[in-house]
């Protein structure tokens, strides 16, 4: 059979997008997955996209890493995920779509998508390294030159090792360029290399750059190998809540495959 997709970047985070609301995909077999997502034999993607019904909201995304995985929250996926939505079923502005981690808040803004977040609660600073979960888990480590630093090398090793083991987690590196401006790389777990962005990462990235008191801002930007993107955000009590995710989401072609 012949599969329609679209293709879709969001600051170089790559997705493969299906409409799935009439189960035209039921194939959700691993190989199949990896075999779309390959960049040699296939469409090549970072994950794909299923855009289906949803009995909470406008549509549910249903995301897989490029290995084939069930993948967890993803940022930039779901800033894609909108932008075709849009253009399959013109939005007034706002909508709100389910995602793995529940019901999110999306909204158009000339040519940017802001997504908001799920609040993050729990923020591990330890002596080299901070851990947060913002729908996805991210491993941050702060250094003085990004260009110096093996990505999939020290990547990989941090996200199967202690203690993340086969969950794995998503690991950033971070350079500081000011108050208000962080450059970053990481290393996606289910990807399992380096992506030319990270939507939940930067996020984390944000958060995490304003408990450890680099930044007292709460409106920071994010420089991606891909692009850059925006992160506010309100601080209350323990909490960090009212988190958005903003940045550009654009179609690349469309086509079809036989699988």
């Amino acid at each position: 059979m012949f599969l329609k997709f679209e293709k879709y970047s969001g600051t170089g985070n790559d997705f493969i997008i299906i409409d799935n609301r009439n189960f035209v995909f039921k194939l959700k077999e691993k190989m199949i997955i990896q075999n779309l997502c390959n960049r040699n034999f296939g469409i090549g993607a970072d994950g794909l996209i299923l855009i289906e019904n949803s009995k909470k909201a406008e549509f549910k995304m249903v995301y897989y890493n490029s290995d084939g995985n069930l993948g967890s929250f993803c940022g930039n996926g779901s800033r894609c995920a909108v932008s075709f939505y849009n253009s399959i079923n013109k939005i007034d502005k706002k909508i709100i779509f389910e995602a793995y981690d529940g019901l999110h808040k999306a909204e158009l803004i000339k040519n940017q998508i802001s997504i908001k977040m799920a609040d993050v609660s729990d923020v591990k600073i330890f002596d080299d390294h901070i851990f947060i979960d913002t729908g996805s888990p991210h491993h941050i480590i702060i250094v003085d030159d990004l260009n110096s630093i093996d990505v999939n090398k020290i990547g990989s090793k941090i996200s199967s090792g202690s203690p993340y083991f086969e969950k794995g987690t998503n690991v950033n590196f971070v350079k500081v360029n000011s108050d208000f401006e962080f450059d970053i790389r990481t290393y996606e777990r289910g990807v399992e290399s380096e992506t030319l962005s990270c939507g939940t990462g930067a996020t984390a990235v944000a958060i995490a750059m304003y408990e450890k008191k680099i930044t007292k801002r709460e409106v920071v930007k994010i420089n991606v190998k891909g692009g850059e993107l925006f992160v506010d955000f309100k601080k209350k009590n323990r909490s960090f809540n009212n988190i958005h995710l903003i940045g550009t989401a654009d179609h690349i072609f469309s086509g079809k495959i036989k699988i």
